[in-house]
């Protein structure tokens, strides 16, 4: 992985020289893992000029902490003298000393006081923003990240198979949500991706719903919402079903009309697809059917080292999708009172020749009364 990571920093290095031949300080902790292999709490990656040596800057070793990945052997590490310093005034402070005379921040990251303060400690260095240049390198995935992916799914799907085959009724969200939590690192999950949403009966189908103490009851949608972290890597699922009993006529014709939408959404991935195209696919199916209040304001988002990253799917988005990129449908309609359906998957674009977007996420989207 070294060179991959070399790679990845000289391509921030060749968007540098073309901006002015500033240096870079990257602070945003995903893009310090991407282009360092590993974040440490607070830790700044400097990428240096050209022949000048990249600097991963942290206030303790890497490693020291599980699931914030393996730096990369051949890139060098500098600990801070105090630990409770501040890396990103200790990497401007490098290079000022290197003679740099341009350093490229993440003006997006960075406090007001925390810019201002590296303008204090080397006051000749004028700072230019980076913009968001590393997300932009993010956003096509190579071969190992999405590895890395599928392997986050597949630990999600098999966390939320087992909940499946369990007794569901008269226990609570929390319970729920926090046996889903357990299970994902059971099965090599770093940890969840996002907080687990589980949500009964009114509950169900709330977007980004906080699980509470109300307990499962026949007869109730059940929404759960969840995702696993593999080496940093997030994905998304999220299944409806009905507990105990048959599905009601209105919650079949529920569950067939956000199926519709996240089947509508799924078919219009494509290289070369306006994200907002693929958002209207899906926002329309539900929008014909009265629901246009209610929903939510994206229908998908990218996905990798945070869980929600570019592209957005929203009706405002601008550009369009690259093959290799992971995104997620995620369409659902809350009724007040009555609950609601939530369907949310994982795939990554790819060309029709390649069979089309690739599902990531497999449990079953059939309407289940468990």
């Amino acid at each position: 992985m070294s060179e991959v990571y070399a790679v990845r920093r000289e391509r921030v290095r060749e968007r540098c020289a073309a901006a002015g031949g500033a240096a870079a300080l990257v602070s945003r902790p995903a893009n310090v893992r991407y282009l360092a292999g590993a974040a440490p709490h607070g830790a700044v990656l400097l990428v240096g000029q050209e022949q000048e040596e990249d600097v991963l800057l942290c206030g303790r070793p890497p490693g020291d902490q599980q699931g914030e990945g393996r730096a990369d052997e051949s890139l060098r590490t500098q600990l801070l003298a105090a630990p409770d310093g501040d890396p990103a005034v200790a990497g401007a402070g490098l290079a000022a000393a290197r003679g740099t005379e341009v350093l490229a921040v993440e003006e997006h990251h960075l406090t007001v006081a925390r810019h201002r303060a590296l303008g204090s400690v080397a006051p000749r260095l004028r700072l230019n923003d980076l913009g968001t240049a590393v997300e932009q390198l993010r956003l096509v995935k190579d071969a190992e990240e999405l590895s890395c992916l599928r392997i986050a799914a597949e630990i999600a799907d098999q966390a939320l198979g087992e909940l499946l085959e369990s007794i569901l009724v008269g226990r609570t969200e929390r319970h729920l949500a926090l046996e889903l939590e357990r299970r994902l690192v059971d099965h090599g999950a770093d940890g969840p991706a996002f907080p687990t949403a589980v949500g009964t009966g009114p509950n169900s189908g709330k977007g980004g719903h906080r699980p509470t103490d109300r307990r499962v009851e026949e007869g109730d949608f059940l929404s759960v919402c969840l995702g696993a972290s593999y080496r940093g890597y997030r994905c998304e699922i999220g299944r409806t079903f009905v507990i105990g009993t048959t599905p009601a006529d209105w919650q079949i014709e529920l569950y067939d009309l956000v199926f519709a939408a996240q089947r509508a959404g799924r078919e219009a991935l494509a290289p070369g697809a306006a994200c907002r195209d693929v958002d209207r696919a899906a926002r329309h199916v539900l929008d014909s059917a009265g629901h246009a209040e209610a929903l939510a304001p994206v229908m998908g988002h990218g996905v990798g080292l945070e869980i929600d990253e570019d592209p957005q799917l929203a009706p405002a988005a601008m550009g369009k999708l690259d093959a290799c990129v992971p995104v997620t449908v995620e369409p659902g309609v809350h009724l007040p009172g009555r609950g609601g359906v939530r369907i949310d998957d994982t795939l990554v674009v790819r060309p029709e020749a390649d069979g089309g977007p690739e599902l990531l996420t497999i449990t079953t989207k059939e309407l289940l009364a468990l």
